[in-house]
Order: structure tokens, then C-alpha cells, then sequence
């Protein structure tokens, strides 16, 4: 496993020390934990079982026709 060097601002380092605590994981497991939930490039599996459930939920066009027209632009 791999080992990098970051620098923080004291406040965030007591938070971040104060959140790992009160889940009782290391400092470097919640850092570790969180940046994989930030770079993870992927729908979870429930969220993806939501596709097309929606059968009322309007097409694209529909959500476009409801727009109305664009207000008149000020002329300076």
C-alpha cells in the first residue's frame, strides 16, 4: 500500500481526527475511505435499478415545450 505526504490546516486535521474517532476507524482509513468515495466514477447498483422506473416522468421534449419564451434582453 502505498504512503503520501499531505498538508492540512490544523482545524481540519481536529476534524478529521474527531470524525475517524467517533467511527472508531484509523485517521488514515476515513482519509483512504473518503477520497475512494470521491474519484469512484460509477453508479451504485440500486441507483442504477432506478433507470426507467419513473414511467410519468416527461421526455426531454416535454420538459423543453413547457420552457415558455426567453425574456426580451435589455438594449443599453
Amino acid at each position: 500500500m502505498a504512503q503520501v505526504t499531505i498538508y492540512i490546516p490544523n482545524d481540519l486535521e481536529s476534524q478529521v481526527k474527531a470524525i475517524a474517532s467517533s467511527l472508531n476507524i484509523s485517521i488514515s482509513k476515513f482519509i483512504s475511505t473518503t477520497l475512494e468515495q470521491k474519484v469512484k466514477n460509477e453508479w451504485s447498483a440500486s441507483s442504477r435499478k432506478l433507470a426507467g422506473t419513473w414511467s410519468d416522468f416527461p421526455t426531454l421534449q416535454e420538459i423543453r415545450d413547457n420552457q415558455g419564451k426567453d425574456a426580451q434582453r435589455e438594449v443599453f
